[in-house]
């Protein structure tokens, strides 16, 4: 199941600078990992912001809950779901078949 997450973190200002830094790079990690799982399919940041917009595709929300609840920055967060299902008139299916006979097409040479 497809989800849209907004994702706005808010450090309060007696945060240590140094304990903050240790969190973001591990969120960084975490994020980068989520990736190569197929779970967290893409994340664009917010110009002007500490924020992002992602994609997430897990089995449910329970699961969803726990990949957010578990991000080093995740006390920090101010998070919006919303979860996604394929419009009527999306062209995602045949444009994913407009790729496989494209690859497979390049495979011969």
């Amino acid at each position: 199941m497809l989800w849209h997450v907004e994702i706005v973190v808010r450090i309060p200002h007696d945060a240590g600078p140094e304990e903050i830094k240790a969190l973001s790079a591990a969120e960084v990690e975490r994020a980068k990992t989520l990736q190569r799982e197929g779970k967290w399919l893409h994340i664009w940041r917010i110009a002007g912001k500490w924020a992002n917009i992602s994609v997430f595709n897990v089995k449910d929300g329970a699961e969803l809950h726990e990949i957010l609840a578990l991000l080093p920055l995740y006390p920090y967060m101010k998070i919006k779901v919303t979860p996604l299902c394929i419009h009527p008139a999306s062209i995602e299916n045949e444009r994913t078949v407009e790729l496989q006979e494209l690859a497979a097409d390049r495979s011969v040479f």
